[in-house]
C-alpha cells in the first residue's frame, strides 16, 4: 500500500472498500496529490497536460478488469476539482471503482468536486459504484459536488451505484447522461443525511435511440434537521423505455422535495415514475421492539435494511 496514514486509510477502506492496494488500473488520491498509480496492458491511466486529473483509456475488448480511482482528504481547508475521463472501447465489461472520503477535524471548509465524463463504445457493459463518506469532529464543513456526464454508444449498458451514508454536510449531485440505441442506463442511489446537512441530486437522462431504457432509483432518509432535493428527469426521444422511482423516509425535523419530470418526444416513449415519502410505519416498529429491541435499535434495523 501506498504510504497513507491511518486517518487516509479508514477513508480509503470506507469509500473503497480497500484493505491493500487493489488487482488492476489504479490511482490512488490523497490531499490533491497522487500516492499510487498501476496501469495494465488493456487499462492505461494518464495525468492530464491541462489541469487537474486523469484520462483512462480501456482498449476494446477488455473484459473482467478494474479500475480503481478513489480520492481522501484528510487536510482542513483543502478544495480542489479534479477532471477525469474515461475511454471505453468497444465489447467491454470493466468495474470502476471511484469515490471521495474527507475527514476534517479543523475550522476550514474541505471539498473535492469529482467531474467524470464516461465515452462508453458499442456494446461495452460498465459497473460503476462511487461512495461517498465524511468524518472528524471539527467545526469546517465536508462539501461533495459531483459532476458525471455520461454518452452511451448502441448496444452498451451501464450500472451506476451512487451512495453518500455518513458525514457529509453538503453535497449536489450532477448526472447527465445520452443514450444511443439499444443502450440501458441502470441508477441505484443511496442516501442517509442528519443534523443540518443538504444534499440535492439532479439526474437527466435523454434517451435518443430506439431500444434505449433507462431505470434511476432512489432511496433516502432525511433525519434531524437535514433536508434531500432529488430532481429525475427522462427525456424520450425514440421508442424507448424509461422508469424513475423516489423512495424515501422522512424522521424528525427532516424535509424531502422530490422533482419528477417525463419528456416523451415520440410517440412510442413509454416513461413512468413512482414517488413515496414517508415516516417508519408504526407496526414495523411494533413488530420488532415485540422482539426484545428498544424503539431506537427498531428504527435501526429498519433504516439499514430500506437502503440495502
Amino acid at each position: 500500500m501506498p504510504k497513507m496514514d491511518a486517518v487516509q486509510l479508514q477513508l480509503l477502506k470506507e469509500v473503497a472498500d480497500l484493505h491493500d492496494v487493489p488487482e488492476g488500473a489504479y490511482n490512488l488520491r490523497a490531499n490533491g496529490k497522487s500516492v499510487g498509480r498501476n496501469t495494465t496492458a488493456n487499462i492505461d491511466i494518464t495525468t492530464k497536460t491541462e489541469g487537474s486529473g486523469i484520462d483512462i483509456h480501456i482498449k476494446d475488448g477488455t473484459k473482467n478488469e478494474s479500475v480503481h480511482i478513489p480520492v481522501v482528504l484528510s487536510e482542513s481547508g483543502l478544495k480542489e476539482t479534479v477532471y477525469n475521463d474515461f475511454f471505453v472501447g468497444e465489447n467491454c465489461d470493466v468495474l470502476i471503482v471511484a469515490g471521495c472520503g474527507i475527514d476534517n477535524c479543523g475550522t476550514q471548509d474541505s471539498e473535492h468536486d469529482g467531474i467524470h465524463r464516461f465515452f462508453i463504445g458499442k456494446n461495452s457493459r460498465i459497473r460503476y459504484v462511487e461512495k461517498h463518506y465524511g468524518s472528524g469532529d471539527g467545526s469546517g464543513k465536508r462539501i461533495l459536488d459531483p459532476v458525471t456526464e455520461v454518452h452511451m454508444e448502441e448496444g452498451s449498458t451501464m450500472e451506476m451505484e451512487m451512495v453518500q451514508i455518513k458525514g457529509v454536510d453538503s453535497t449536489h449531485r450532477s448526472t447527465i447522461a445520452e443514450l444511443k440505441a439499444d443502450a440501458k442506463l441502470i441508477i441505484r442511489e443511496r442516501l442517509m443525511t442528519h443534523g443540518q446537512q443538504e444534499a440535492a441530486s439532479v439526474y437527466k437522462v435523454t434517451l435518443d435511440g430506439d431500444g434505449s431504457s433507462a431505470d434511476v432509483v432512489s432511496r433516502s432518509v432525511a433525519r434531524d434537521s437535514s433536508y434531500q432535493k432529488l430532481d429525475l428527469c427522462i427525456i424520450g426521444n425514440g421508442a424507448c423505455s424509461g422508469h424513475t422511482e423516489c423512495d424515501s423516509i422522512i424522521m424528525d425535523k427532516g424535509r424531502i422535495l422530490a422533482v419528477p419530470s417525463l419528456e416523451a418526444n415520440n410517440i412510442d416513449a413509454a416513461l413512468v415514475h413512482e414517488a413515496a415519502i414517508g415516516k417508519i410505519a408504526g407496526e414495523q416498529l411494533i413488530k420488532l421492539m415485540t422482539l426484545g429491541l428498544t424503539e431506537a435499535e427498531a428504527e435501526e434495523q429498519i433504516i439499514n435494511g430500506f437502503l440495502k
